[in-house]
């Protein structure tokens, strides 16, 4: 009986540290850039974008697809980024235990 209840306490306190660690991956701010940094994007850990840069030079009307390129490059480097941290934040917290791979976390 011991057993079932240090299990249980091991359980509450894991959901305390992934409920902590939600938190922390929604504050995280990652930024990527495209085009030697011509164009940067700004994502909270959720992938929102929070802000994008654009250098003057690629104002230009014919450079409008190359600008587009750009923005969607700079945006999945920053949720590249962010998947990345989210993933070692992750690998640090469930270390040890017998987690199925391919199970992603958080839910």
């Amino acid at each position: 009986m011991r057993d079932i209840m240090g299990m249980m306490g091991k359980v509450k306190e894991m959901q305390a540290k992934m409920e902590k660690m939600q938190a922390d991956i929604a504050l995280l701010e990652v930024e990527g850039k495209s085009g030697g940094g011509l164009v940067t994007v700004r994502l909270n850990g959720k992938g929102e974008m929070l802000g994008v840069k654009i250098d003057p030079s690629l104002f230009k009307e014919d450079e409008v697809e190359i600008l587009e390129d750009l923005v969607i490059a700079a945006h999945k480097d920053a949720k590249d980024k962010a998947d990345a941290t989210t993933a070692e934040k992750t690998r640090e917290l469930t270390a040890g235990l017998p987690i199925p791979p391919g199970m992603k976390f958080p839910f």
